[in-house]
């Protein structure tokens, strides 16, 4: 026997393919039904089911005209952040942040205000490019996605924030290693250095940071600062031992009679002091 719950779904569906016929004009000719003769709930109901059918930029539009015929209803309320959702769901992303815009400035306290905050910051995650084109969109979805974790920790969005700003995080590091790495083959050791010392001092807690400790062995002993590189085999060893790229900086350093070892006087000597002996002042 079929549940309640299952028959209302029925019955839903079968009211909003109803509805579709009214909202289409028929191949008889018969006239189309004007949107403003149906009701906000009507509507809706059919935006949902265009949505569930994946006509995701049908429902959109008709999310926006729940919102256009019925302005200050409950209707029009969840219609614009459902407005935000078709929209991105059809990749449209700069429709569903012009969405979610306005519904965190219209409706900032409400319940779906969590919700709208996150898509709002899916827009700009979901078009991060590959690490060698233009930041820019990855320096908004960052702080897109602070925005959810720190005004809305509680929400059941927060906990994919954290994740998604943390790989966000990672490729902006990943694009400093890129351009560090394009300095260094080409012999530009100031200029790679420069590069993955950013990656060292500000992206630290990424992927990219055994790496970029590696690149600045080869890079300092390649301009003879053996000091430094000590150090930064130093501080590769304590935090990664296990890893590749400090067998690589070992073999570098042990192969020119050096040990890796905090020595010397300059800005490694002062990260080894404080990521690996916790002295902060």
């Amino acid at each position: 026997m079929q549940s309640k719950r299952g028959a209302i779904g029925v019955m839903r569906t079968v009211f909003a393919a109803s509805l579709l016929g009214l909202l289409v004009a028929c191949s008889g000719g018969e006239e189309t039904r004007p949107l403003d003769s149906f009701s906000a709930e009507e509507l809706f109901n059919q935006a949902e089911f265009q949505l569930e059918a994946g006509e995701t930029d049908d429902a959109a539009r008709l999310f926006s005209e729940v919102e256009r015929l019925y302005p200050y209803s409950e209707w029009a309320r969840r219609a614009l952040v459902m407005q935000a959702f078709s929209y991105h769901s059809d990749r449209d992303y700069e429709a569903a942040r012009g969405s979610a815009e306005r519904f965190l400035t219209t409706y900032p306290g409400d319940e779906d205000a969590a919700w709208a905050q996150y898509l709002l910051a899916l827009s700009y995650y979901d078009q991060i490019e590959d690490v060698g084109r233009d930041q820019g969109l990855t320096f908004q979805a960052l702080q897109s996605l602070r925005a959810v974790i720190e005004e809305y920790p509680d929400s059941e969005y927060a906990s994919s924030a954290i994740l998604k700003f943390d790989l966000a995080f990672d490729h902006l590091a990943a694009k400093e290693m890129e351009v560090g790495r394009f300095y260094l083959k080409r012999g530009h050791y100031v200029a790679s250095i420069n590069r993955f010392r950013v990656v060292v001092e500000d992206f630290q807690t990424t992927t990219q940071t055994p790496e970029a400790l590696h690149r600045l062995v080869e890079a300092y002993l390649s301009l003879g600062l053996t000091e430094e590189a000590q150090t930064a085999g130093a501080i590769l060893g304590f935090n990664f031992q296990s890893s590749d790229w400090y067998q690589d900086s070992f073999a570098l350093l042990t192969g020119r009679g050096l040990r890796p070892e905090a020595t010397g006087d300059n800005w490694l000597r002062q990260v080894y002091r404080q990521t690996v002996r916790g002295e902060w002042l």
